[in-house]
């Protein structure tokens, strides 16, 4: 506790489980004709992919990682709770806006970067299904423009994107069906991490370096984020994310 306090930590928002305000799977298939005829098939083709991977459907846990540069979308899964995540799929991000960075203030056509969590299942989207993000997190609301942080950042179909993740129409019902499902077993946090480039392959992070070696600030909260994209690569788990009062990542 002293420790906490020393470094002046504050409670990441992302893992405040008393906020959460998402639609179950349930009253989500309830609440649309288009859900409730799209998931069973997707669901059947999903239980199908998981079995020829040997992971067990469906799953109790579900990890998203994004990378801008690589333009990558994975997901991660669980089959029990004591088990280590492991990939399922990695979907192509046909669109988005932006460059290298995160996003801080409404309008800069940026897709963020940080640790977010799904707080939005909407059926009814104009690009198709979608997954809102809860950006801005606790980070952004410290970094970003106070006034105009932005919002609705959203991973969706379609091919269009002004800050959202934008992964095509059958993707999108794959994911949408994965992250429902988890969170009808009980997950409740459903995390979202977005990063620049994939460090694990050098040809993006040269091109990382190249866009940043002449600003300091994103050299800086590059090597903040790194740290958890590292820790996940290490250890196949999720560290507990905090922000300190300067609104840099701290992971435990």
């Amino acid at each position: 506790m002293k420790s906490l306090k020393k470094v002046q930590l504050v409670i990441f928002i992302l893992f405040s489980l008393s906020s959460f305000s998402q639609n179950s799977y349930v009253s989500t298939i309830k609440a649309s004709s288009k859900v409730s005829e799209i998931l069973p098939k997707v669901e059947d083709t999903l239980m199908k992919q998981f079995a020829v991977q040997k992971l067990a459907w469906p799953p109790v846990s579900v990890y998203i990682r994004s990378f801008k540069y690589d333009r990558q979308l994975e997901v991660w899964v669980k089959s029990d709770v004591k088990s280590e995540y492991k990939l399922f799929k990695t979907y192509k991000i046909c669109m988005q806006s932006g460059t290298m960075g995160p996003k801080r203030m409404e309008g800069d056509y940026q897709v963020p970067e940080g640790f977010y969590y799904i707080n939005d299942f909407n059926p009814n989207s104009m690009y198709h299904l979608s997954l809102g993000l809860n950006y801005p997190n606790a980070s952004d609301k410290i970094l970003s423009d106070s006034e105009r942080p932005g919002s609705a950042i959203y991973i969706h179909g379609n091919c269009v994107s002004v800050g959202c993740i934008a992964i095509s129409d059958n993707p999108i019902e794959e994911v949408f069906a994965i992250a429902s499902v988890a969170k009808n077993q009980g997950q409740e946090f459903l995390p979202v991490h977005v990063f620049p480039a994939k460090y694990s392959s050098k040809q993006s992070c040269d091109y990382l370096n190249t866009t940043i070696k002449d600003n300091a600030y994103l050299q800086k909260f590059n090597k903040n984020i790194r740290e958890v994209f590292d820790y996940f690569e290490l250890k196949k788990e999720i560290p507990i994310i905090m922000v300190n009062k300067k609104g840099e990542y701290v992971i435990n």
